[in-house]
């Protein structure tokens, strides 16, 4: 499947992302695609970084004058954002001059469920 076909399926569904746990069903493909898009953002030091920094703040949403502080520039995290965002895993309001970012709602519980273990 081509990056175009992935992305937009991302876009397509974001609000909702969910699959059964690995051990209960395999994943369709859409599923699979969608949260290998997720998994793969997040396999960047960076991003994982950011997207950590985003989840944990206090409110649930952080300024990126806030965040930015990662050992990169800020080109370098305006970059590794747009990514966490085109994956599904964040979404982003300007106001004013600074940009605030959430975690896109349901993200971390379906991440969460994909990986535990069916109910027995």
């Amino acid at each position: 499947m081509s990056n175009t076909v992935s992305l937009s399926l991302l876009e397509t569904d974001r609000a909702a992302p969910c699959c059964p746990p690995l051990t209960s069903a395999p994943l369709s493909e859409e599923d699979s695609v969608r949260m290998a898009a997720m998994f793969k953002a997040l396999a960047d030091p960076v991003r994982l970084r950011l997207f950590s920094r985003v989840a944990s703040h206090e409110g649930g949403e952080a300024c990126v004058c806030d965040i930015q502080d990662v050992g990169v520039s800020q080109p370098t995290v305006s970059h590794h954002l747009k990514k966490l965002r085109e994956a599904g895993l964040l979404t982003s309001e300007r106001r004013g001059t600074w940009v605030y970012y959430r975690v896109e709602p349901g993200v971390l519980t379906a991440m969460a469920g994909m990986l535990s273990a069916a109910a027995g």
